[in-house]
């Protein structure tokens, strides 16, 4: 694509993966910022790098390790998801290109999100959870280069999800050292790397796995999730 096409929201294929523009940076060397749709892992790339690509009825792909269907010829359920794809917002709406929000309510066709949108039945599809009779998957443009590997890992994807985010400490928690009987507190975080107040440095995994941490509280929660 040439960067005047390149549009905030667009989805695209970049490393034969879909993606979704969530910036473009003109001045930047790699001008598309955009996130893997599969697991949301963040990427910088060129304009002429990506390739543009429009949903469509019974499209189906990852999104957050589950797969979904797309689908325009059925109802929208309470606590389902929809992908807003023709976004036409009232003003006190705010919702743009290829969101994807869940269901609140629904109003005849219409529905209203948890982020209290009002969103009209032609602007999205209903996101069906898995892969629909007849479907076509575009989480990769040419599947047939993808290796068996890597499917057999995308498998497992959303299982994984949901354990690193189990896992995923925060600035505050407070854990108990099981070695020496003293607390310390989360005080950084580096990409995967936590540093606790003593100055020891652990990796997510490693503390969620360690016989010598174990989690106590976050000085961040209210009395009431304590």
């Amino acid at each position: 694509m040439k960067l005047l096409q390149v549009r905030k929201g667009q989805l695209v294929y970049f490393n034969n993966e879909l993606h979704k523009v969530y910036s473009v940076k003109p001045l930047a060397k790699k001008s598309v910022l955009m996130f893997r749709l599969k697991d949301m892992e963040q990427v910088a790339s060129k304009a002429e790098q990506v390739s543009y690509y429009k949903p469509k009825h019974l499209d189906s792909f990852l999104f957050l390790g589950a797969r979904y269907t797309l689908r325009d010829d059925i109802p929208a359920e309470p606590g389902g998801y929809i992908f807003i794809t023709k976004p036409d917002p009232d003003y006190m709406d705010h919702y743009s290109l290829n969101e994807f929000e869940k269901v609140e309510s629904v109003e005849g066709k219409d529905v209203v999100t948890t982020r209290q949108n009002t969103v009209k039945f032609r602007e999205f599809f209903v996101m069906v959870p898995g892969e629909e009779p007849g479907s076509n998957d575009i989480t990769y443009f040419d599947k047939a280069k993808v290796a068996p590997e890597q499917l057999d890992e995308d498998a497992l994807l959303e299982e994984k999800l949901r354990e690193e985010n189990a896992i995923k400490p925060s600035i505050g928690d407070v854990y108990l050292n099981l070695d020496n009987g003293a607390t310390a507190m989360v005080v950084a975080i580096e990409q995967d790397i936590v540093t606790m107040g003593t100055g020891d440095k652990l990796t997510f995994h490693a503390l969620y796995k360690s016989d010598s941490w174990n989690y106590l509280y976050s000085i961040n929660s209210t009395d009431s999730d304590l």
